[in-house]
């Protein structure tokens, strides 16, 4: 939220940020889309259902695409703002781990390797300019995979330069 805060003052989206991982992390018999569309309204629950991964497929790189065929092609431009500020968050605290731990981080992943993530994280960055994200997200999600492609060039022997 604080990351979206420095492009918007939107109150839908900037709750949006909050809630964003609920219903993908929280058990429907717990907190659901309707409870979500009583505490906090219809405007905040479809931002959230449009950053919300789909649950019923198993293959990590099918899920993925399926999250970011809709974020292009579909989600709402507040949308935009919660995923690129969600992205950027998750994307520095990988990076502030491996500077902790290193390679171990990559175990807490299902797909265990870096080259996914610089994939994963550069394929946001294309919809995120496509669906013309403020420029301060675009800038910092660059910033990030940037970083993450000095780590993967360095477990890969690979010269950037």
């Amino acid at each position: 939220m604080i990351i979206a805060s420095e492009v918007t003052d939107d109150e839908n989206t900037l709750i949006a940020c909050l809630l964003h991982d609920v219903l993908e992390d929280v058990p429907k018999n717990i907190y659901d889309v309707e409870l979500m569309k009583k505490d906090f309204g219809e405007k905040v629950t479809s931002i959230v259902l449009d950053v919300t991964k789909v649950e019923n497929i198993n293959d990590w790189y099918e899920v993925s695409k399926n999250y970011l065929n809709h974020l292009e092609t579909k989600a709402c431009s507040e949308a935009i703002i919660v995923s690129a500020s969600d992205k950027i968050h998750n994307l520095a605290s990988t990076l502030f781990d491996y500077n902790q731990v290193g390679d171990k981080v990559w175990d807490r992943f299902t797909t265990k390797n870096s080259s996914d993530q610089l994939w994963w994280y550069s394929s946001v960055l294309e919809v995120i300019k496509k669906r013309k994200a403020p420029i301060e997200l675009i800038e910092k999600l660059s910033s990030e995979i940037e970083s993450l492609v000095n780590i993967t060039s360095k477990n890969l022997n690979i010269d950037i330069n």
